[in-house]
C-alpha cells in the first residue's frame, strides 16, 4: 500500500489529434491501465489551463509555439493552446481508466505554467500531492504518462527532491523530444536519483 502510480497527463490535447500532440501518446494507454491494480493508490494528474493562459503563445502577440520567453518565475516555454478548462482537448484519453484514487489538477493558475505534479514551475506553490501521499504513508512512486521530457520529468525530480522513491518506466511514457530535450530530461532525472526502468 506504500507504492502508488502517478499517471502524468494522458489528456486528449497530447495525444495523436490534439493540440500539442506527443508522438504515439495513445499507445500507453492499454498498458498504464493493465498495471493500475499493480499499486496501492492511482494518482493521476490533469493540464487544467484556463483560457488565455500565460503559457500560450496566443497570450504574447508576436509570439509563436515553442519560443522561450521570461516570466517572472524563470524561462517559460510558450505553447499551442491547449487543455483548456472544460474542453474536449483537457479531458482525459477516453480509453484511460479514471477510478484512481486522486485527480490532481495543475497549470489552473492563469499567470503560472505547471509542468510538475508537485510544484508550479515557480518551484515553491505546491500543489498538494506531496501532502496526500505522506498522510497516507506512501513513499515509492512509479510514473508514466505524458510527456517524458517535460511533465513527467517535472514531476519525477520534484519527487526524488521531497524524499520519494522514484521510478520512471519509461516504456509507459512518451516525449516531444525536441532540440536534445529527452536525452537531457532522463540525465537531470538520473542525476536527482530517479531510476529509468
Amino acid at each position: 500500500m506504500s507504492h502508488a502510480l502517478i499517471v502524468i497527463d494522458v489528456q486528449n490535447d497530447f495525444c495523436p489529434g490534439g493540440a500539442l500532440a506527443v508522438a504515439g501518446g495513445n499507445e500507453i494507454v492499454a498498458p498504464i491501465n493493465a498495471i493500475m491494480d499493480d499499486f496501492g493508490a492511482v494518482i493521476l494528474t490533469q493540464d487544467w489551463h484556463p483560457a488565455g493562459h500565460s503559457s500560450f503563445a496566443s497570450s504574447h502577440p508576436g509570439k509563436s509555439p515553442l519560443e522561450l520567453i521570461e516570466m517572472p518565475y524563470g524561462p517559460q516555454m510558450l505553447w499551442a493552446d491547449h487543455c483548456v478548462q472544460g474542453s474536449e482537448g483537457a479531458a482525459f484519453h477516453p480509453d484511460l481508466r479514471t477510478d484512481g484514487d486522486l485527480i490532481i489538477r495543475k497549470g489552473f493558475r492563469s499567470a503560472i505554467d505547471s509542468y510538475s505534479a508537485f510544484f508550479e514551475n515557480d518551484h515553491s506553490t505546491p500543489t498538494g500531492l506531496k501532502g496526500y501521499l505522506e498522510s497516507r504513508g506512501i513513499r515509492q512512486l512509479t510514473l508514466v504518462g505524458l510527456a517524458t521530457d517535460f511533465c513527467v520529468h517535472y514531476s519525477a525530480v520534484d519527487a526524488a527532491q521531497q524524499g520519494f522513491e522514484v521510478t520512471v518506466r519509461t516504456d509507459l511514457c512518451r516525449a516531444i523530444d525536441m532540440g536534445g530535450s529527452l536525452a537531457a530530461a532522463e540525465q537531470a532525472m538520473r542525476d536527482a536519483g530517479v531510476t529509468l526502468a
